[in-house]
């Protein structure tokens, strides 16, 4: 089945070039089934850019999904269209204020590295999300920030200042094979990373409520599953394009801003060569096994999330 987006937003036109299964809600209409709700936060300022890459994962399943776009309530994006903005996304406020609920619920990435968490100034709000995922979301999955942010929030995690930038591919190992969120993944994964700060795996054990998945010793924990909140942490950027961390690179170059080549990305270390993607099958394979653990767990009644039991892991 495939993902339901508005055929007037430029991920549909998007997707549809590159084979992912897409359909308009008319055609979603004649399908007597219920598609998974899945609301997307989005934080970063290329919002476009950040549709396209989790709606090309999340879309890329058996299922039906309905991907709902959302912003921040006060928050204004300096990068993106007002009227794709207009057209497109749903302030927090209103979603919460309408109580419906969502089957899983992705919070990017955000450029906010550099500032305390409480020094964020959409910080209070983002906390109600958090709160408000709790009773009104059955899954829901951190990136990046959203997932430091998350995990600060229900467990205190501090995050650390790197002396610099942590920055490329790296080799993510599998910590946790039987975990069904890693179903298919090979022992050792490469993963793109582009963060000025780290969790670090000693406060991760420290809460004994949290679970590595995967991890590397140079770059800390990258997939962390909080059970007890219903919630994946994933610090790394499985969702990035081929070229995401060369734009990147590129940007900062341009600005004159200190950046060492991305490790192990450039063949060869050569910037002029095009870099190759290493990760877009476990990708696909990290998401495509978050969507089926919500449909196989997932309430059919949507009133019924937030009040229904989350199953006991599988003792293997």
């Amino acid at each position: 089945m495939p993902i339901k987006i508005p055929s007037d937003l430029p991920a549909y036109d998007v997707l549809t070039r590159e084979g992912v299964s897409v359909m308009s809600e008319d055609q979603a209409s004649r399908q007597d089934i219920r598609a998974l709700r899945i609301g997307l936060l989005n934080l970063m300022p290329k919002k476009i850019q950040t549709e396209n890459q989790f709606a090309r994962l999340i879309g890329a399943t058996p299922l039906q999904i309905e991907l709902s776009l959302i912003r921040m309530s006060e928050h204004q994006t300096k990068n993106t269209a007002a009227e794709h903005m207009e057209s497109f996304y749903r302030p927090f406020a209103e979603v919460q204020a309408s109580g419906e609920k969502f089957d899983g619920f992705i919070i990017t990435g955000a450029p906010i590295e550099h500032l305390d968490f409480q020094d964020v100034t959409y910080w209070d709000e983002i906390c109600q999300v958090f709160d408000w995922t709790q009773s009104n979301v059955h899954s829901t999955f951190g990136v990046c920030w959203g997932g430091m942010a998350m995990a600060h929030y229900f467990h205190g995690l501090p995050k650390h200042m790197l002396s610099e930038k942590s920055f490329g591919l790296y080799k993510q190992t599998n910590l946790a094979p039987a975990s069904p969120y890693l179903r298919g993944f090979s022992d050792i994964c490469t993963v793109p990373v582009s963060r000025w700060t780290e969790i670090r795996q000693e406060d991760v054990t420290a809460t004994g409520k949290l679970e590595t998945l995967l991890g590397n010793e140079d770059t800390g924990p990258c997939l962390v599953e909080d059970p007890e909140h219903r919630a994946l942490y994933v610090f790394n950027h499985f969702e990035y394009d081929s070229d995401t961390l060369k734009q990147e690179y590129d940007r900062d170059v341009e600005s004159g801003k200190p950046i060492d080549l991305p490790v192990n990305y450039y063949p060869e270390d050569d910037p002029s060569r095009k870099p190759l993607n290493r990760w877009r099958s476990h990708a696909h394979l990290l998401y495509g096994n978050w969507i089926n653990q919500i449909y196989q767990s997932t309430p059919f009644d949507l009133e019924r999330i937030g009040t229904h039991v989350w199953p006991e892991k599988e003792v293997v």
